[in-house]
């Protein structure tokens, strides 16, 4: 993992309101994605769902999770679906209220039913606003959610997440901002 490593030591970080925010390939696509770092990062990501079959489903939410949960399907030949910030108004369509550190907005939740074994591949988990009203609406749907794999933990939120809904997130990396400094705890 030293390209991810090294490519965190290396993004910027701005100040949103009172929220601290890195800017990250993997997380922002800026400055760009290199393949390299791609690769990398999927491959970990590959390592982890291989150990989970069978799964039916690759699962991320709009926008930054799609590149990486894309190169993981096709490499695996598992299908993925997006959970998009646009209404469709499908038959069977779930809508899910986000809420994250910085910002509100409507999810939509189509190609996923009762009994789908899945896993969630995203770029960020930060104060775990998405990924918590995603968990609990899959929930609703009766959706089976094997594990939760994101790319760069930021934040306390993984721990309460994986005890108040009894589900393992796996973070390749973790890390802390403070004052504008990242610190990299796990990678």
């Amino acid at each position: 993992m030293s390209l991810l490593r090294k490519s965190i030591e290396d993004a910027p970080i701005v100040k949103k309101g009172d929220y601290e925010y890195i800017v990250h390939p993997i997380t922002d696509g800026i400055p760009e994605i290199k393949p390299e770092l791609l690769e990398e990062v999927v491959t970990e990501m590959e390592k982890h769902v291989a150990k989970m079959q069978p799964i039916d489903k690759i699962v991320t939410m709009e926008a930054m999770g799609i590149p990486l949960a894309a190169v993981l399907s096709v490499r695996m030949r598992i299908p993925f679906t997006i959970i998009r910030k646009r209404e469709y108004g499908l038959p069977g369509e779930v809508s899910v209220q986000q809420v994250t550190g910085y910002s509100k907005s409507t999810l939509f939740i189509n190609g996923i039913n009762k009994g789908d074994r899945i896993v969630i591949v995203d770029d960020v988990l930060s104060t775990g606003g998405t990924l918590k009203a995603v968990l609990r609406s899959l929930k609703e749907i009766g959706a089976v959610v094997k594990a939760v794999i994101i790319a760069i933990n930021k934040g306390d939120a993984l721990k309460e997440i994986q005890k108040n809904f009894g589900i393992s997130i796996i973070s390749l990396a973790n890390i802390s901002i403070d004052q504008g400094k990242v610190e990299i705890k796990t990678c």
